[in-house]
């Protein structure tokens, strides 16, 4: 008799696929499942990640912008864990893991306080009071799923595509309310490839935080001092080819622009 993969039994062909470099079919592996039972795979596959020594330090949010939703196929937001293995600093190589990674400019928050929406309602402003500060990031995002192909429950399932981050200079920005006008150009070594904003993300990269403070409180769970959010793709997500860098250009008013990169080893 045929069995259904338990969920941690998907979280290891996952992970074998990701430590190895290749990528899957996803209709073939996962099939349709429901979004409850993709983040239980999610959840195996971090706790995979933490038993390779791994640690948890903050979230990504996916599909906050309608830019990034059209270009593959959801109809709405979700998120994952970020581990200190995905860190980068700007300049930085990703991974040789990555066989397609594809680079997206994001508004990154430090919390410098928790936010909890168990115990208080969270909003914009709450947020804005929490957060330390404000931060350029390149989300370099890794799907396992052959193609890019796949829905928003595969996807979840799948680490939420989540790959590695780029952490930049923090924004120059007078408010932090003042982050959904903050302009973002991403670019190569020849030319412009796409451009945002801030308000991109939810209406606000803040609100975006309070949907995130939400969700977590649905599982039992909030926003710890230090953690670092990133609040979702202001353009479409472009490939990192081999031998490429991709760079983003983030400008807010007056105050004084904020540049962060990253690159891929080998031959472009």
């Amino acid at each position: 008799m045929n069995r259904t993969p338990t969920p941690a039994q998907h979280a290891d062909t996952l992970w074998s696929a990701r430590r190895a470099g290749r990528t899957l079919d996803a209709e073939e592996t996962l099939g349709p499942i429901d979004l409850a039972t993709a983040y239980n795979i999610q959840q195996a596959l971090v706790a995979l990640r933490i038993a390779a020594g791994e640690r948890v330090i903050g979230w990504k949010l996916g599909y906050t912008s309608e830019v990034m939703r059209r270009q593959m196929g959801v109809d709405r937001p979700n998120f994952g864990p970020l581990t200190d293995w995905m860190l980068l600093e700007s300049g930085d190589t990703v991974s040789d893991r990555f066989v397609q990674p594809r680079v997206e400019p994001e508004i990154g928050f430090r919390l410098g306080t928790a936010i909890d929406a168990r115990s208080a309602p969270v909003d914009r402003w709450s947020v804005a009071a929490a957060v330390s500060e404000a931060l350029a990031c390149l989300e370099i995002v890794h799907s396992t799923w052959t193609g890019y192909r796949f829905t928003l429950e595969q996807n979840t399932a799948d680490h939420s595509s989540a790959g590695q981050v780029v952490v930049g200079p923090p924004l120059a920005v007078s408010s932090f309310m003042d982050l959904d006008t903050v302009a973002v150009c991403l670019s190569d070594e020849r030319e412009t490839l796409g451009k945002g904003v801030g308000a991109a993300a939810d209406g606000h990269p803040l609100d975006a935080v309070a949907r995130l403070a939400h969700e977590l409180a649905g599982i039992d769970r909030r926003l710890e001092p230090g953690d670092l959010v990133i609040t979702g793709g202001l353009t479409a997500a472009f490939p990192l080819a081999p031998g490429g860098r991709l760079k983003a250009r983030f400008s807010a008013g007056d105050a004084k622009s904020v540049e962060v990169g990253v690159s891929r080893a080998g031959v472009a």
